[in-house]
């Protein structure tokens, strides 16, 4: 039985997301609260495995509520529930440690099928959002190449050959092909397109 903590300040809303939880066979509500400032303290006792959370939530507000909680309990895995799942709020709480997100609007099998995708080892969130989460985790990545693979990729980027890129460069075509394989392992892409997709897409911003 996984345990469940709702944090969300309309209680109407707890009410009903603690219903449709507790109707399912696997999950339980263990605690429902109005604020992080009320939640936090009780979370060392409860020992939940998954907590919603509202992102807009008065005091500590949602984002700052998920980093205080993974920091203090790092194996809690948060929901964040959201009015308007295009809101950069939900990109952001992704990045600081929330696992997925399901929308206010969401009805009962939605809120079942989160649970459950999250307890096969899934993260309920849509295309576009784990797409913005992708982009920002090889945005990262490209700004810890080192200064010699930034010059061979910014080569490779304007159509360069490994044999052109080595002449500029003044070293042998294997040395390219290896910072070449380096950049690749660091961005987690396995072809020239995507690398270059990449690097055009950051150096537009």
């Amino acid at each position: 039985m996984k345990k469940i903590v709702l944090i969300e300040d309309y209680e109407l809303v707890r009410k009903t997301y603690k219903d449709i939880i507790n109707s399912a066979e696997n999950f339980e509500v263990i605690g429902d609260f109005e604020s992080c400032e009320l939640a936090i303290p009780e979370l060392n006792e409860l020992q939940p495995d998954v907590i919603f959370m509202d992102i807009n939530l008065p005091g500590i507000n949602g984002i700052e509520g998920i980093r205080i909680i993974k920091k203090q309990f790092p194996d809690i895995a948060i929901i964040v529930v959201t009015v308007n799942e295009e809101s950069n709020f939900v990109f952001e709480a992704l990045c600081v440690g929330a696992v997925g997100y399901i929308t206010k609007v969401s009805g009962k099998q939605k809120i079942i099928e989160a649970l459950e995708q999250l307890n096969q080892g899934g993260a309920p969130m849509s295309v576009k959002i784990a797409r913005m989460v992708v982009e920002s985790f090889q945005e990262k990545k490209i700004n810890e190449l080192s200064d010699r693979e930034n010059e061979v990729l910014t080569y490779l980027a304007k159509g360069k050959s490994y044999a052109s890129i080595g002449e500029e460069l003044n070293v042998s075509v294997n040395t390219i092909k290896t910072h070449v394989r380096n950049i690749y392992e660091k961005l987690h892409v396995t072809s020239k397109d995507e690398v270059i997709e990449i690097y055009n897409r950051i150096n537009k911003k």
